[in-house]
């Protein structure tokens, strides 16, 4: 029991002794009216004082389970510092590896583009190779009258020649063609006639 309800009880039974004396010494009514309330004080804080004793009974057991919960597993400042210093190193090593492995992927994709790219490059040079000569003179030396003929999908340089009853060299010089093979859908060419 703590010390101050120690000090209460003895102050209630020191009055309750101080009562009784009172009690056995006649000195009228307001002696006995005194003692009575005196016995009263007594019993109520004699309550007061079980009540304050539960209290501080059940403080101390609140305090033992506190103090055995501050015992279980609780991390430091320190150890909490430690952990997240650890999941840093370990997602920095992660992302360099993943970067390491994205750079590898573009340089072999690159290296592959670069491939396909040459390929490509060497596939152009060989029809450049193949190609019949861009001619860039031309000579006035075709009939000046004919018709309009608009291309048409399918359509070659010596198709048109072949429908139109023209010679193909005509075709080229009328409309200064310097490439044979690249006659567009919808372009409009004179078709030399007659010679």
């Amino acid at each position: 029991m703590p010390p101050m309800c120690r000090r209460l009880l003895r102050t209630g039974f020191l009055l309750t002794a101080l009562a009784t004396l009172a009690h056995g010494q006649p000195q009228g009514e307001p002696t006995r009216f005194e003692l009575t309330s005196i016995r009263e004080d007594v019993r109520l804080l004699t309550q007061r004082v079980g009540e304050l004793s539960l209290s501080v009974e059940q403080l101390t057991r609140d305090n033992a389970a506190l103090q055995a919960k501050a015992g279980q597993s609780y991390v430091t400042l320190e150890q909490l510092n430690k952990a997240i210093a650890d999941i840093n190193h370990t997602l920095q090593s992660a992302l360099a590896e993943n970067k390491r492995e994205t750079l590898a992927q573009v340089g072999s994709q690159m290296e592959k583009l670069a491939r396909q790219t040459q390929a490509a490059i060497d596939a152009v040079a060989k029809n450049q190779a193949t190609r019949p000569a861009v001619q860039t003179t031309f000579t006035e030396n075709f009939p000046k009258e004919g018709i309009n003929y608009t291309v048409q999908a399918g359509d070659t340089l010596s198709g048109i020649a072949q429908k139109t009853s023209a010679r193909v060299q005509d075709i080229v010089n009328a409309n200064k063609i310097t490439d044979p093979t690249r006659i567009r859908v919808g372009q409009t060419l004179f078709i030399p006639q007659g010679k």
